[in-house]
């Protein structure tokens, strides 16, 4: 059996991440309490027949003791030897105050005498023992409904046995990504963006990638990040990692980190190295 745990914080997509994982095959159980875990997945394998994914959302809701003994209940999975991995969902403050605001629906955690943003923090602490624990943390605080269960289909529901590795590019001006495991700074590239013809375009359209590929700094740059990444990704994969996420940020997220992190994709994929793109910033403006 493989157990997929989705948890994190009250407006972060679990609901979504466990609709997406369901429509792939998996067996899903939602809020359920963490102690019941070893129980669920004992009676799941030993079943006619077995069921081999299992997807369980674990959050906030569960009586705080049991978050508490969230380590003991991994240790008794893996004494029954399940295989499992949590994804951890979650958003910037602000994005989940809006969420919640715009469907007005009470957090689990607000009381007569608990604010929406005190929730939010008390969430974040209740959870932040599974959040370390987790394989794979995604920040959901620019995905649609849509793209979030594009990504729980292509990084978790259809990934193999091997590593799942994603390049993201971002802008520096927006912060780091919370999901990243490697971070590379390419703004000491020429940047576009002070060419007026140029400032409209990505680092995907053609007059960008002109421009870029005039300078060797930008071949010296992709050729550096290509070779750490390589040599380094056995390693990833060796320690049990099954996640991996690359992250090249630049000032805005348009230009020079569009422009790097496709061309180290072609790059790697032609090497045969399976990845997934993402261009945070893109989507908010295209």
């Amino acid at each position: 059996m493989k157990l997929t745990i989705i948890s994190g914080r009250s407006g972060s997509g679990k609901t979504t991440a466990l609709q997406a994982l369901e429509d792939q095959g998996f067996y899903c159980v939602d809020n359920l309490p963490a102690g019941m875990l070893p129980t669920l997945a004992k009676q799941l394998s030993e079943g006619e027949p077995p069921i081999e994914r299992v997807a369980v959302g674990i959050d906030a809701r569960n009586l705080p003791a049991q978050l508490l003994a969230f380590d003991n209940i991994l240790e008794a999975l893996n004494e029954q030897q399940v295989r499992s991995e949590i994804i951890y969902l979650d958003a910037d403050d602000h994005t989940l105050q809006t969420r919640f605001s715009a469907t007005r629906r009470r957090h689990p955690l607000g009381t007569g005498e608990r604010s929406l943003a005190d929730a939010i923090g008390h969430e974040r602490e209740l959870l932040a023992n599974i959040r370390q624990r987790a394989d794979l943390v995604i920040d959901s605080s620019n995905h649609d409904v849509h793209t979030l269960r594009n990504l729980m289909r292509e990084r978790v529901a259809r990934r193999e046995a091997t590593l799942s590795l994603q390049l993201e590019s971002f802008g520096f001006k927006n912060g780091l990504p919370t999901d990243a495991d490697l971070v590379f700074d390419v703004r000491v590239l020429p940047n576009p963006h002070w060419h007026a013809d140029l400032r409209p375009f990505t680092g995907k359209d053609d007059c960008i990638i002109d421009f870029l590929s005039q300078h060797q700094a930008s071949h010296d740059m992709l050729k550096d990040i290509g070779d750490f990444v390589e040599r380094w990704l056995p390693a990833f994969a060796h320690s049990d990692r099954s996640y991996v996420t690359v992250a090249i940020g630049c000032t805005g997220g348009r230009h020079r980190s569009v422009f790097i992190t496709e061309q180290l994709a072609l790059a790697l994929r032609a090497k045969g190295i399976a990845l997934q793109v993402r261009h945070r910033e893109l989507p908010r403006e295209q």
